[in-house]
């Protein structure tokens, strides 16, 4: 391969359907996630919300077969031919490729259902971030939170003062339910920030089996 991966780390990698020629999705591979896709033989990408590489259906099962890759003629762009198990895209449709720019509209119907694959978390998550892109969401408190840092960042401090007094005074229920408000200010801001809560989970990876003092100690290096 002539990828020049020191000018290009990052290179779009467009999947399609290797009976159909549908394209399903685009993604971004790394050397590394290139050579995994070939030694493997199904798609892994390199995710920059994450900051890692994923292979395609870690979570949801929805892998991609590799059936071949081609390189383009400048060598830094590679088309994956594959065949898709289950859909290619989060929202539970076949295509990520799904909302038609000239009419408007969803041109594509969901086909799995999001909730059965996802946890909550991530599917939460992925809402907070279709409610940032969005233009029409004038009711949203959501798009509301993210349009106004100052309101975003005094929500987030009261809830987590709320959930503060309903440990230390109030019943289970109450801290169940204040902990589940600051959860999502937290995923809010995370929204607003563009960074996955992945990336929270390999943070407390990293943690796992680490002492508090280690810890600390460890954010000085």
């Amino acid at each position: 391969m002539n990828i020049d991966w020191n000018k290009n780390p990052l290179i779009p990698a467009i999947a399609q359907d290797a009976t159909t020629n549908e394209v399903l999705m685009l993604a971004y591979m790394n050397k590394e996630a290139l050579e995994l896709t070939l030694s493997t033989g199904y798609a892994h990408y390199f995710s920059r919300s994450k900051q890692r590489i994923w292979k395609k259906g870690e979570s949801s099962g929805h892998t991609q077969e590799i059936v071949d890759v081609l390189l383009d003629c400048d060598s830094d762009t590679v088309v994956l031919k594959i065949n898709q198990n289950g859909v290619a895209c989060h929202t539970g449709r076949r295509s990520c490729f799904f909302t038609s720019i000239k009419d408007n509209k969803e041109i594509l119907a969901q086909e799995v259902d999001i909730n059965s694959v996802y946890s909550v978390v991530d599917t939460l998550y992925h809402t907070i971030l279709e409610r940032k892109n969005s233009s029409d969401d004038a009711k949203s408190w959501t798009k509301k939170l993210l349009n106004d840092k100052e309101l975003l960042l005094s929500k987030i401090r009261e809830e987590a003062d709320e959930v503060c007094v309903a440990i230390d005074k109030e019943s289970d229920a109450q801290v169940i339910y204040e902990s589940a408000d600051l959860l999502y200010h937290t995923l809010v801001g995370l929204g607003y920030r563009d960074i996955s809560p992945d990336r929270v989970k390999q943070e407390l990876a990293r943690r796992f089996g680490m002492s508090g003092i280690e810890e600390k100690e460890s954010r000085k290096k």
